[in-house]
């Protein structure tokens, strides 16, 4: 079964984005510091992402290559939707609170259930793994016990503000597995597995 990987660029301080993010500002200000070890030829379109070293560019090949991705919402909208193509045509699906009037752009669509999205997500990607997105979404499929691994990125620098990736979490533990760790002056490349429990509901 495929397995859902959060892929993440954060602060050694938690922030996976600067203050006052939003739509044309998904980084907010500051934040593009966390993705310096990135490129992005337009601003916007993950497909035209490129790597600054060679650790880098084997994480991020590991996530286009990835056979669907999962989002919430806010993460959508403010990457501009990525007019409707993340990466080679994979299918997107959108976890929102309430379905839109309008349907999604191109390979998207709208899912309101946690455990929906995750099952169709799992289904479209076949053999291959979900590139999980959002911070609000990553911790809404942790806690319905979704979430497989966490490929998170630790950019040596403290942002001080902005949002954090695993804000307003409940006090139960979560344990993790260390399972790599690819080292590099500009930013430290961890991986871990979810060491499952009872999935507990949560809201969106």
């Amino acid at each position: 079964m495929s397995r859902i990987v959060l892929y993440m660029w954060m602060s050694l301080d938690g922030f996976i984005t600067g203050p006052d993010d939003g739509p044309g500002l998904g980084l907010g200000r500051g934040g593009e510091r966390l993705h310096q070890a990135l490129a992005l030829d337009d601003g916007a379109d993950p497909t035209s992402i490129r790597a600054a070293d060679e650790v880098s560019a084997q994480v991020l090949a590991e996530a286009m290559d990835t056979g669907a991705v999962l989002t919430g919402r806010r993460t959508f909208d403010h990457g501009g939707r990525w007019n409707g193509d993340h990466h080679d045509g994979v299918p997107i699906f959108v976890l929102t609170r309430s379905t839109p009037a309008e349907p999604a752009p191109g390979h998207a669509r709208w899912v309101t259930d946690v455990r929906e999205a995750a099952a169709l997500a799992r289904n479209a990607a076949g053999d291959r793994d979900v590139l999980l997105h959002g911070a609000e979404a990553a911790r809404a499929f942790l806690a319905a016990g979704e979430l497989d691994e966490l490929s998170l990125q630790i950019v040596p620098v403290l942002l001080g503000q902005g949002r954090r990736l695993f804000d307003g979490m409940p006090p139960e533990h979560v344990e993790l597995e260390l399972v790599r760790v690819l080292e590099h002056p500009e930013v430290l490349h961890t991986r871990y597995r979810v060491r499952k429990a009872d999935a507990r509901e949560v809201p969106l």
